[in-house]
C-alpha cells in the first residue's frame, strides 16, 4: 500500500527558521541529506509518514501544524479579493491557497493593507459627513480594525472582571509566596509545568520584551524590563496555566466579532489577571484605604510600579468591597491616546480627556512629579485628577526613552477618601475637547467648535484665532 504523502514545504521552512536552524543541522537531526530537505521545503518532495513522526519526535511539533489547512488567513484573503476593485483578478481559490501556503507573511501583509484601506475610507466618510454642516453627528462607521473594536469595549464597560479576581486570589493563596512572588511563580512554573524563565541581554533579544518558546518550554524576558514589569510578564504566563477557565469565561462574555479581536482581548485579560495576582483584591483594597489611595505608598507596599498600582485602582468595583470609581487615561508626547479605562466605563461624555490645559500634558515637562488638580467642565461636572509620567522599557545609549503620561481621576464628590482631596488645587476651567467646547476666550483653544460659527470681524480680534459667535 502506498503511504500517505503531504506537501508542506513552507511550513517545514517556517518551523526551521523559528528554531534558528540551518538546513544542514535539521537534515542531520532528521537523518536525511540537506539536498533532500531543500527539495521538501520547495514542495518538490513530499513529507512521508516516517518523516512526520521524526519531526514530531525531534522537535516536539504538533502534527496538526503540518497536516492543517493552508492558512488561517485564507478566509480573510477571500474577503480582500471579493472587493469590487479586485473581484476579477483571481479566477478561483487555488491561487489564494498557494499565496497563503507559500508566503503567509506576505498574505498577512496584504490583509493588513486592505484593512487600513477600508478603515481610511470609513474615516474619510465620517469626516466628510461631520464637516458637511449637518445638524446631527456623523454615524459611526461599522468597519473598524480589531484593535479599535477591543479598545471601544474596554473603554465603555466597567474595568472589573470578577472571575479573574476570584481565581487570582485563590491561586495566590495556594501559592503562599510570602514576600517574594517572583521566585514563587518561577518555582511553580518549573515544578508544575516544566517551564523555565530566563532574562536575556538586549543584544540577544533587541526588539522583544518577552518570548515564549513552547518547544523548549522557556520564557525569555528582556533585560530592558524593570523588576516590576518582569514580574508582570511572569504572572501573565502563570495566569494562562493557573486560571484558563476564568480567562475563557471572561473572554466569551465580551461581544467580539473576529478571531484577531479575541486574541487582543485575551492579552488584555491576561494582563488584568497578572495585576490581580500581583495585587490580590482584598489585600490591595485594604492597603489603599489605610494610606488613603496614595499611589506612591501603595506601590512601595505592594512592590509594584506606579503604573501598575494606578491601573489596579481602576478595578476596585467588587460588590460589597467598592473603592472610589476611578478612571485612567494614558497618552504619549504627541497626545495620542494609548489607554482609557474606567470603573463605570471611561467618562467620554462628561470628561473627554482631550483638553490641552489638563496637567496630564504638563507632566512631560516635570517627569516623575505628581500633579494634582480639580477640573471644572462646562456642563458643571468636577473631577479630581492625579497625573504623572511613567517610563517604558529601559533604553540604551542613543535611544530615546519611551515616556508616557498617566492620569487617574474620579468625580470630585467621590474622591473624599483619597489623600489627594486635601491638596489645595484651584479649579481649572477645562473642556472635553476643543471641537466640542464652547468656552469663550480660551488661550489654549486649538480648533473651532463644530457647534458654533466662527466670529470673523475685521474690527475686533479675540484671544484665539478660533473665536466664535
Amino acid at each position: 500500500m502506498s503511504e500517505n504523502k503531504i506537501f508542506a514545504g513552507p511550513r517545514v521552512r517556517r518551523i526551521r527558521n523559528g528554531l534558528s536552524l540551518t538546513q544542514t543541522a535539521m537534515a542531520e537531526a532528521l537523518g536525511i541529506s540537506p539536498s533532500y530537505l531543500n527539495l521538501i521545503e520547495r514542495n518538490q518532495r513530499p513529507l512521508t509518514v516516517q518523516l512526520l513522526l521524526k519531526l514530531a519526535a525531534v522537535y516536539q511539533i504538533d502534527l496538526a501544524e503540518l497536516r492543517g489547512q493552508a492558512s488561517d488567513s485564507l478566509g480573510e484573503l477571500r474577503a480582500v479579493f471579493a472587493d469590487p476593485l479586485l473581484s476579477g483578478e483571481l479566477p478561483g481559490d487555488q491561487e489564494l491557497i498557494e499565496i497563503a501556503e507559500a508566503a503567509p507573511n506576505a498574505a498577512m501583509g496584504l490583509i493588513k493593507l486592505y484593512r487600513a484601506y477600508k478603515e481610511q475610507g470609513s474615516r474619510l466618510k465620517d469626516l466628510t459627513s461631520l464637516l458637511s454642516g449637518q445638524d446631527q453627528a456623523a454615524a459611526l462607521s461599522g468597519a473598524r480594525l480589531p484593535m479599535d473594536e477591543v479598545r471601544e469595549i474596554f473603554e465603555t464597560r466597567p474595568y472589573h472582571f470578577a472571575r479573574l479576581d476570584a481565581a487570582a486570589e485563590a491561586f495566590h493563596q495556594r501559592l503562599a509566596p510570602g514576600d517574594d512572588l517572583q521566585t514563587a511563580l518561577k518555582d511553580w512554573l518549573r515544578r508544575d509545568h516544566g517551564l523555565a524563565v530566563r532574562t536575556l541581554p538586549i543584544h540577544v533579544m533587541p526588539d522583544l520584551r518577552r518570548r515564549f518558546d513552547r518547544h523548549s518550554l522557556r520564557l525569555f524576558l528582556s533585560e530592558r524590563l524593570s523588576a516590576e514589569d518582569q514580574l508582570c510578564e511572569i504572572a501573565m504566563e502563570a495566569a494562562h496555566f493557573a486560571m484558563p477557565e476564568a480567562l475563557a469565561e471572561e473572554l466569551a462574555a465580551l461581544p467580539l466579532t473576529s478571531g484577531e479581536a479575541r486574541r487582543i482581548a485575551r492579552f488584555e485579560l491576561a494582563r488584568y489577571a497578572a495585576l490581580a495576582l500581583m495585587m490580590p483584591y482584598g489585600t490591595f483594597l485594604d492597603i489603599c484605604r489605610r494610606v488613603q489611595f496614595d499611589i506612591d505608598l501603595v506601590r512601595v507596599r505592594m512592590r509594584v510600579s506606579f503604573e501598575q498600582a494606578a491601573s489596579r485602582m481602576v478595578t476596585l468595583q467588587r460588590s460589597g468591597a467598592l473603592g472610589p470609581p476611578f478612571f485612567l487615561l494614558e497618552i504619549d508626547h504627541a497626545g495620542n491616546r494609548l489607554r482609557a479605562r474606567g470603573a463605570a466605563g471611561f467618562p467620554h461624555r462628561a470628561f473627554g480627556g482631550g483638553c490641552v490645559k489638563l496637567s496630564l500634558h504638563a507632566t512631560f515637562a516635570q517627569p516623575g512629579q505628581i500633579l494634582v488638580e480639580r477640573a471644572e467642565m462646562p456642563a458643571g461636572a468636577s473631577f479630581l485628577l492625579v497625573a504623572r509620567t511613567t517610563d517604558g522599557p529601559r533604553s540604551g545609549f542613543n535611544e530615546r526613552v519611551r515616556r508616557t503620561a498617566l492620569l487617574l481621576g474620579c468625580e470630585a464628590g467621590q474622591a473624599g477618601e483619597t489623600v489627594y482631596a486635601a491638596v489645595p488645587a484651584p479649579p481649572l476651567a477645562a473642556g472635553t475637547a476643543c471641537r466640542l467646547c464652547e468656552r469663550q476666550g480660551c488661550l489654549a483653544r486649538a480648533e473651532p467648535p463644530v457647534t458654533r460659527p466662527l466670529g470673523l470681524d475685521e474690527m475686533v480680534a479675540g484671544l484665539s484665532v478660533f473665536d466664535f459667535q
